[in-house]
């Protein structure tokens, strides 16, 4: 019997089953977003007035059109999406609470309806909407992974698995089928497990990368924790998983990782 490996994952041999971006900118006194933008819009002037009465140039959609989306702060995207805020403070400042609450977009997003009832003026029908734009997101980088060759853009791989299980606090194994051209047949969450490890099984990913036809796999789990490292462990299953795949003459591309604001990539490491 195998005892726990460093952190995340119980590895046997590959016959068995295998358990297995929010920073503070001192400088501006904001949080900086996931590109370097300001992820809040300080308006103390226009402290709870609702954005209808602010001067036109100010307003969030209004910026959008003349500016492009890429210019406004988190916290004004937020505003757009929400549309209303609360009596006594408008839609942005809703969004800058959101952000100071769950700590980043991503950890917005990957709330629960319940955590987000929990803050005053968020319902139902916000969680819908925010729901529906992290839908969006994910639907558009998985149509751009099946349209390219997924191999050639690693970068689009990396986005749609952060968005997929990146703020989950439970371990997920997810595995990415492709085809002989590395597109995307299918997207399977293989396992789920609890904070601290989950339980893969080396053979019956062999057994559907078969049924699906498929000639190489992308495998790719997260750690809660936000620690992106590789666990001893981590790397005792990837070697058996890759051996395992060898037998079917299946490739596997990469281990990927997902932590809180970065992903391991075993092979850009070398470690395949």
């Amino acid at each position: 019997m195998t005892a726990p490996l460093s952190r995340n994952l119980h590895v046997i041999p590959s016959h068995r089953a295998s358990t297995h971006e929010s920073k503070f900118d001192a400088t501006q006194g904001q949080h900086a977003g996931a590109h370097g933008r300001p992820a809040f819009h300080e308006v103390p002037q226009l402290s709870h007035v609702p954005i209808c009465n602010w001067p036109q140039h100010q307003r969030p959609r209004e910026k959008l059109l003349r500016e492009g989306a890429s210019t406004l702060s988190d916290s004004e995207l937020l505003a757009i999406v929400l549309r209303i805020g609360t009596p006594g403070k408008s839609a942005v400042e809703l969004g800058q609470a959101l952000l100071v609450k769950f700590g980043s977009m991503q950890g917005l997003l990957g709330a629960s309806a319940n955590q987000l009832k929990s803050v005053r003026g968020v319902g139902s029908a916000k969680f819908a909407q925010l729901q529906a734009v992290l839908e969006l997101a994910k639907r558009t980088l998985s149509q751009q992974m099946q349209s390219n060759v997924a191999l050639d853009s690693p970068t689009a791989v990396h986005d749609y698995l952060r968005l997929l299980i990146g703020s989950r606090n439970y371990e997920a194994f997810i595995c990415l089928y492709l085809d002989i051209r590395n597109r995307l047949i299918r997207v399977e969450e293989s396992s789920r497990g609890t904070l601290t490890r989950t339980v893969v099984y080396p053979r019956e990913i062999a057994r559907e990368a078969l049924a699906h036809n498929a000639a190489a796999l992308i495998v790719a789990h997260n750690h809660p924790s936000g620690d992106a490292r590789p666990s001893a462990a981590d790397r005792h299953l990837t070697q058996g998983l890759k051996a395992t795949l060898e037998l079917i003459d299946v490739r596997l591309l990469d281990h990927l990782i997902i932590g809180a604001n970065s992903v391991f990539s075993f092979a850009e490491r070398g470690l395949l």
